[in-house]
């Protein structure tokens, strides 16, 4: 049996230079929270537009931050005041044509919907999250989020495809939620790129958004020796990354994340791309082979 790849003792002085030497402001204006940074003067703006924004993030950043646009201006320029308007005899059609990749303005209507009946109900989603992190941790507070956002008994019936949205790491396939992850850490951490207006969950009780960038680095450094993106993955690799900053164990996704968006991590061995990285030393494409 092959040997667990497993990073190098010398793994976090490596992480720590590819985190100092990271190029934030080129990342920042290609990520989708660069859309909802504008809106954190405005707490329920941003808490009600992240929802949407992190629902469609699936696709290239570009074609998320495009949709974002599209579906704000559908919604005359803010997302908050749909939400106001949402009633159970206008949300199938308070969001249509919006289309993007397989969501639909119907869906997105029946989001607003939800999002009315949970502001009566709870003053901000955080409220809604801390209801499931204080009963078993922050899988639960995902739970608690995911199901709000849902619906349920006494709702009207979701659109086709509605409930997929919104997994939760408490139900098989026990998935790695990356979208609802990554919006909870927009909301929590209170350092650049997040917001930081979710002021009672801890930033040291976040997981890491395990998008398919985070993920096949986090693979090749040994953080994780899972073969899939799976809840049982995320939790992996937070871990191992909480070794290195307790505190605050996410920092380090932005900068995973996009490396390999921008193609700094080619996902192969080339020489000119990896030579100056740093984690370089770390990765099993390398581990053991000779850079010249």
């Amino acid at each position: 049996m092959p040997r667990a790849h497993r990073p190098s003792a010398e793994f976090p002085a490596h992480l720590e230079a590819l985190y100092r030497e990271f190029p934030f402001a080129r990342s920042f204006a290609d990520d989708p929270v660069s859309c909802l940074r504008p809106l954190a003067p405005e707490p329920r703006k941003a808490e009600v537009g992240g929802v949407f924004l992190s629902t469609l993030a699936v696709g290239q950043t570009a074609t998320i931050r495009g949709a974002f646009a599209r579906l704000t201006e559908r919604a005359g320029g803010d997302l908050a005041s749909a939400v106001q308007r949402a009633t159970r005899g206008n949300h199938a059609r308070l969001l249509m044509p919006f289309r993007h990749r397989w969501i639909r303005g119907d869906q997105m209507g029946y989001l607003a919907l939800r999002l009315a009946s949970l502001y009566r109900s709870y003053p901000t989603l955080e409220a809604l999250f801390l209801e499931g992190l204080d009963r078993g941790g922050f899988a639960h507070g995902l739970d608690a989020l995911a199901r709000g956002l849902r619906g349920g008994a006494g709702d009207p019936p979701a659109p086709r495809g509605y409930v997929a949205l919104f997994p939760t790491p408490l139900a098989a396939p026990r998935s790695a939620c990356k979208r609802l992850t990554l919006y909870v850490r927009w909301m929590v951490r209170p350092r650049f790129p997040d917001l930081g207006l979710w002021t009672r969950v801890p930033a040291g009780d976040l997981r890491v958004p395990l998008d398919q960038h985070v993920y096949w680095i986090a693979y090749h450094l040994g953080l994780t020796g899972r073969r899939s993106r799976s809840w049982a993955a995320v939790e992996e690799v937070t871990e191992a990354l909480r070794r290195i900053d307790p505190l605050d164990p996410t920092r380090y996704d932005f900068v995973l994340c996009h490396t390999g968006i921008s193609g700094d991590c080619p996902k192969h061995r080339d020489l000119a791309v990896c030579g100056p990285c740093s984690v370089r030393p770390d990765c099993r494409l390398w581990r053991g082979r000779v850079a010249a």
